[in-house]
This record gives C-alpha cells, sequence and structure tokens, in this order.
C-alpha cells in the first residue's frame, strides 16, 4: 500500500535530479511545506493538465509526479517565500483526497529507478548539447548537480533544459529506462532541428 503525500499540481514537469524554484503564497502551501520541514519528508510536484494552478474548481493532474525534495528557502523582496526543490523519486499517485483547504492529498507508490548505465560513444552529442545548454545565463542558476557519467542523469537533466511540452516531459518521465528516454529525446531534436 502507498503511502499518503501532499501534492503540489503545476504547469511544469518536475524530474529526478533536478530543481525549481517555487514562490508560495498560499497559506495550504506555507503549511504543507512547514509540516515537510519539520516531518523531513516531501511532497509530490504533478503535472497539471487542466484547472487554475491556485488549485480550484475542476482539476485534471497526471498520476506520474515526482518527489520534490526542499534544499533551499529565502523570504523573497516581495514578501513572498522563495523555495528550491531537488526532484527525487517518481511517485505513481492514486486516490487523491481534497482537504478543505484545498490541499490535495494522495496515496503515492514510489516508482524505481533500473540501474543506471555509463555514458557511451553514442552519446558524445548529447553531452555536448547538455554542456552548452548549461552555459546560458538562465541555466548557470539553477544548481544542477554534474552529471557524471550517468546516463539516468543526462537523461532528466535534458529534459528538462529542452523545450519540450508538458506531455512530452510527462512521458519522459514515464519512462523505465535511461537509454529509452536518450533515443526519445534524439528523436524529437531531429523533429525540432528538421
Amino acid at each position: 500500500m502507498g503511502e499518503k503525500t501532499a501534492l503540489f499540481p503545476l504547469k511544469t514537469v518536475l524530474l529526478p535530479g533536478c530543481t525549481l524554484d517555487l514562490q508560495l503564497f498560499e497559506v495550504r502551501y506555507l503549511d504543507m511545506v512547514s509540516r515537510c520541514f519539520k516531518s523531513g519528508q516531501g511532497f509530490v510536484v504533478v503535472a497539471l493538465e487542466k484547472g487554475p494552478e491556485a488549485g480550484a474548481g475542476d482539476l485534471r493532474f497526471s498520476a506520474l509526479g515526482c518527489e520534490a525534495q526542499v534544499v533551499d528557502f529565502q523570504q523573497r523582496d516581495n514578501g513572498l517565500l522563495g523555495i528550491r526543490v531537488l526532484g527525487a523519486r517518481r511517485a505513481q499517485v492514486s486516490q487523491v483526497e481534497v482537504a478543505a483547504d484545498g490541499l490535495v492529498h494522495a496515496q503515492v507508490e514510489w516508482r524505481p529507478e533500473l540501474t543506471d548505465q555509463p555514458l557511451a560513444h553514442e552519446h558524445e552529442e548529447l553531452e555536448s548539447l547538455h554542456a552548452t545548454l548549461l552555459e546560458h545565463p538562465l541555466a548557470s542558476g539553477l544548481g544542477l548537480p554534474p552529471i557524471g557519467n550517468s546516463q539516468q542523469a543526462l537523461a532528466y537533466q535534458l529534459a528538462y533544459l529542452l523545450p519540450f511540452s508538458l506531455d512530452q516531459k510527462t512521458h519522459l518521465l514515464a519512462l523505465d529506462h535511461a537509454d529509452e528516454r536518450l533515443q526519445q529525446i534524439s528523436e524529437w531534436l531531429e523533429v525540432l532541428q528538421a
């Protein structure tokens, strides 16, 4: 049986090993983050497919999300709380419940990652693309961990940095093999470049 975990529906996809900066102003999310801090637990970011991020009305979101662990926070100049989260485990969500304050909870089954593989000769183009993307001023401030010699880290960070749609990023998150992810990214890049 899965565990009950708070969900944060957003119009974006969080990927394992990637960061996301969030600005919190709604009381329920401030409470959620404070509870996560105290318990040392994360929450799950799910891609919002329909409905407002404010969370009222008819919400539809992906059944696959990613655990978010708070790695940094600061009070912003505008008085809002800014947090940076790091993507951890993939999460399959079911049995969604909405609390009176609008906070969404669900049963979560953690999806295991398959054994990572080292980068190979055929990944050289993707590696150099990744290095180029990281030179962009916007990317340099993201605090992404180095990919080392990991197919998984390269695949997730490319999925994060490239201008793919919400559906495409969700599809990449759903694949179980890093080499499948890299293959799919290569195919989509060919389409983008054509």
